[in-house]
């Protein structure tokens, strides 16, 4: 069985260190990751290190539901890419890009098998969507 990778991307108008930092920090993550208003990030911790931890808290402003996205980072590349194997074991990689206009994130990760992998990709765009606006506007 083959595994399906799923790739999303956005250009950030915002320097490339800024968009580094926006992108690992707990206090920016929890503004910036949810893909609708309806959704909040209420907690963030961040361990960026080959070896270290990351779990950020995704729930429902209405506290109908909440998981935990987390996982072990497997490569760090300062300003560059960030490697990581979720606690599903699927694999996530985001890659940081200098353009002239500031910075491109491309994020390439294995589906999961329980949602329609167009779901997952939108999910994952307007995640990636919030960040480039939460970088633009506040940083």
């Amino acid at each position: 069985m083959s595994t399906t990778i799923i790739t999303v991307s956005a250009d950030i108008a915002a320097p490339p260190a800024t968009v580094w930092e926006a992108y690992n920090n707990p206090e920016d993550i929890k503004q910036w990751n949810q893909a609708s208003p309806d959704w909040h990030c209420p907690s963030s911790e961040n361990d960026l290190r080959e070896g270290g931890r990351f779990r950020n808290t995704m729930a429902a402003k209405d506290g109908s539901f909440s998981f935990d996205f987390s996982g072990v980072y497997t490569r760090i590349v300062p300003y560059k890419l960030v490697e990581y194997t979720l606690d599903d074991n699927r694999r996530v990689s985001v890659n940081f890009v200098e353009t002239e206009k500031g910075a491109t994130i491309t994020t390439s990760f294995e589906a999961e098998d329980q949602h329609p992998v167009d779901l997952q990709r939108e999910g994952w765009q307007l995640i990636l969507n919030s960040f480039k606006n939460h970088t633009e506007h506040n940083h």
